[in-house]
């Protein structure tokens, strides 16, 4: 029995496997086109392209602020969780170093015959007395600092400045959160292509116009990147189905994706470094300048009133208020030399990744969708329309080497 195939034959089931090779190649260069290149390539505004995530990243990062951040983590409540004796110990060794540099600068600019006259224990005397006042200060700024943070520490500035500056991050949160729906998307492509190209070799073997493989490529191209968007998403309630419970690829995988995003979130984004940074140097960063002199002055008070009480006339009114304003600018601009020895303390206390991994999990599928849907549910419609262009460029082609 002879199972030899004319070429006509051939060239008719090529449809369904050139349309399923169409349906994997569209799906893969959409996601593909969704990250990157992270930078434009091309000539703006028009000519080129630029990944959709990394284009959007200022708009995306405010959406993962509001929908996300804003709602799951309170920077009061964060705040509320650092003990003051606690951080005084991580960090106190490092404090008292920059603490006696301070007052030797501070003291030779300010009133540089009065020190270079005292002996070396009368100094000692001053270091030894305000070091013991440090547990005191700093327990007093931490309570100040929990009633003001959310002037201090802006975390959409935080979230958002990070993610514009670093758009390789927000890629890899996208990328990972997404980790098994991104490959299903490429893998679908090719089995719905198959499906649907069966139809055309169908109707082309009955009806062999110029335009069916054209048209049925930019169908091909439409639907799978159209159904395997649906299938990731739809429906966001589980559906009891034949005994099976039909949900969302991505909802359905709310527990394990929470875990995942919120791990991301504690150790590149929400972490004690760039909290610091933001409170530095971001717009909060004069509120907690003031909250330091506030406490630098009151202890400097408390200590001239003990130890000197006519210091302040010996040194001057003018060198007097000039010494508490230098001696509070040092001490916020060397923060950076103490604070991150309480990092480690601080990152435990904080303990974002897992109070939000909890709280995501905790949300409704609705809700959850929210976590990486939105972020690039505006352009969704960008990556099918280049799915279906392609397509049917594929069939032209289709149409020109196998059946011309």
């Amino acid at each position: 029995m002879d199972f030899t195939l004319d070429p006509a034959t051939l060239s008719l089931l090529s449809i369904p496997i050139i349309s399923a090779i169409v349906g994997w190649s569209t799906n893969f260069l959409a996601l593909k086109m969704m990250f990157y290149p992270i930078e434009f390539i091309g000539i703006k505004p028009i000519f080129g392209w630029q990944g959709l995530i990394p284009a959007k990243r200022k708009e995306m990062a405010e959406i993962e602020v509001e929908l996300v951040l804003g709602k799951l983590l309170s920077v009061q409540e964060l705040a509320s969780r650092i003990d003051a004796k606690s951080l005084t110990q991580a960090m106190e060794r490092r404090l008292k170093q920059v603490i006696r540099k301070v007052v030797n600068e501070v003291m030779r600019e300010c009133a540089p015959q009065l020190w270079a006259a005292l002996p070396v224990q009368a100094k000692n005397l001053v270091y030894a007395r305000i070091e013991a006042d440090i547990p005191n200060m700093v327990e007093k700024m931490v309570s100040d600092f929990r009633h003001n943070v959310e002037e201090i520490v802006d975390i959409k500035e935080l979230v958002v400045g990070k993610l514009v500056e670093s758009p390789e991050l927000i890629n890899e949160i996208f990328l990972t959160a997404g980790a098994k729906e991104y490959p299903f998307i490429e893998r679908s492509g090719f089995w719905f292509g198959l499906l649907f190209g069966i139809p055309t070799m169908l109707l082309w073997s009955y009806y062999p116009q110029w335009w069916i493989l054209p048209l049925g490529g930019l169908l091909v191209g439409y639907l799978t990147n159209w159904l395997a968007l649906k299938i990731i998403f739809e429906p966001k309630q589980p559906i009891k189905f034949l005994g099976f419970s039909i949900q969302g690829m991505f909802l359905k995988r709310q527990h394990e994706v929470s875990r995942v995003y919120a791990d991301i979130i504690e150790s590149k984004l929400m972490t004690s470094k760039n909290i610091m940074d933001i409170a530095l140097h971001g717009s909060g960063s004069e509120h907690l300048l003031e909250l330091i002199e506030l406490h630098v002055n009151d202890a400097i008070e408390r200590y001239i009133a003990v130890a000197q009480p006519y210091f302040a006339i010996g040194v001057g009114s003018d060198s007097y208020y000039k010494m508490k304003e230098v001696a509070s600018r040092r001490i916020f601009e060397d923060s950076e030399k103490y604070l991150p020895y309480a990092f480690a303390y601080t990152n435990d206390a904080l303990n974002i990744g897992d109070d939000l991994c909890e709280r995501m999990r905790a949300l409704t599928p609705e809700e959850f969708e929210g976590v990486l849907r939105p972020a690039y549910e505006a352009d969704e419609w960008k990556l099918i329309v280049t799915g279906a262009l392609l397509g049917m460029g594929a069939g032209f082609m289709q149409l020109y080497l196998v059946f011309s």
